[in-house]
């Protein structure tokens, strides 16, 4: 049986792999990790089958410290966002195989295009799911106040965008004064998504608080910017229970995130000329309010300073007038007075005599012409029998005179 050392098999896949791939190859894969120690990027790179996302391949890959200037030198500020850990990149690779330290990956070069295609149909994706999901106009119904003036700021404390964004608010030339809160956040790198997915969530248990939320970063390469197009996040902003502002990047910029958020401003500084404007706005409103109120007002004074105007008027001519009525009464009273005092006596004549015809009729005497009698004893009348007794001397008077009697 032959026998060989480790060594010999790893000098014998050195070779064939330098004799069949002498050149530097083209390879797309996906950055899982990212370390560097004294100037030089180890990546493990990956490869995901599409339908389960599982691991079909994985590969150690080196940018030594020189190539790493030298791409720096052609990529600019896009480089470190492609060694950022689930970015999609191709890479011209050379490979290597060294007995003692095994097969390596060493990088030549990258491709920015490629990673920025890849970040495009990611993007496109992610659109379609926040569609699908119903999120895109979801935290526009939430109602933003007339004034925001309580503000939840997530930003990087030391960021620029921030400090253009206070700066604003705090010299505004009308003197409205806003009250913020910052609650830091990584604006840029893997920490981004979950530290403002994070203070969305501690901001979300105080919405008493806080009238809005604003999200604020400065400008940057399009790799800079990529993590506002995350799903989750995108999600967070859309289902925030307070209106969310978002001031990121600069004019050109365009981030899913927008397209989530209650508004979408450019910049940091139009996110503050924004909240200035919404004050301004809301100013100008009471001010014409006052305005027309005040009209309103000397309006309704003119019309009561006419209504009393009148009243008085009325009130002169009232008396005027009560006494021309009440002479003309007089008058018709005077010229009906003599015919109601003839009218009067007659009436009262005729009356007295019917009281003296009753009066006649009611005469002793006429009661006596008509066949009656009194009896009287002592000078007065009597009406019962038991006002007399026996011996009692009475007289009964008759129409014409008196008899003497004796009660037996």
């Amino acid at each position: 049986m032959e026998q060989h050392t480790l060594f010999e098999l790893n000098e014998y896949i050195r070779q064939v792999l330098a004799l069949n791939l002498p050149d530097a190859l083209w390879v797309s894969c996906e950055l899982s990790q990212v370390s560097r120690s004294k100037g030089h990027y180890y990546l493990s790179l990956v490869e995901k089958g599409e339908a389960d996302e599982a691991i079909c391949a994985r590969a150690e890959g080196i940018i030594w410290r020189k190539q790493y200037l030298k791409l720096q030198r052609k990529l600019g500020r896009d480089l470190p966002q492609l060694l950022q850990a689930g970015t999609q990149l191709l890479l011209q690779v050379r490979v290597d195989f060294h007995e003692r330290y095994g097969y390596k990956l060493l990088v030549e070069d990258i491709d920015l295009s490629y990673t920025l295609g890849q970040m495009e149909l990611q993007r496109r994706e992610t659109l379609a799911r926040l569609q699908a999901a119903q999120l895109l106009g979801k935290n526009g119904e939430q109602p933003l106040s007339a004034v925001p003036q309580r503000l939840a700021i997530i930003s990087a404390e030391q960021a620029a965008g921030l400090q253009d964004f206070l700066r604003q608010l705090e010299q505004n030339e009308y003197g409205y004064a806003f009250q913020t809160r910052l609650f830091p956040a990584a604006m840029q790198g893997e920490r981004t998504r979950p530290e403002i997915i994070k203070q969305l969530q501690s901001i979300a248990q105080a919405t008493r608080g806080y009238d809005a939320v604003v999200v604020i970063r400065g400008g940057g390469a399009r790799l800079d910017l990529a993590t506002f197009d995350d799903f989750e996040l995108c999600q967070a902003v859309a289902e925030c229970p307070l209106p969310v502002l978002v001031g990121i990047g600069h004019e050109v910029d365009d981030v899913l995130l927008d397209q989530v958020a209650h508004t979408a401003l450019k910049t940091p500084t139009a996110a503050a000329e924004f909240l200035i404007s919404r004050a301004m706005q809301f100013e100008a409103g009471l001010l014409q309010a006052g305005q027309r109120i005040s009209q309103l007002a000397q309006q309704q004074i003119k019309r009561a300073d006419l209504h009393l105007e009148r009243i008085s008027q009325q009130l002169r001519l009232l008396p005027q007038q009560h006494l021309r009525r009440e002479a003309e009464r007089l008058k018709v009273l005077q010229q009906q007075l003599p015919p109601a005092l003839r009218s009067k006596l007659r009436q009262e004549e005729q009356k007295l005599q019917q009281f003296d015809q009753l009066l006649q009729l009611l005469r002793p005497e006429a009661t006596l012409a008509r066949g009656y009698s009194l009896t009287i004893k002592d000078g007065k009348i009597i009406n019962s029998r038991s006002q007399v007794k026996a011996g009692d001397r009475i007289t009964t008077r008759l129409k014409d005179g008196d008899l003497n009697s004796e009660v037996l």
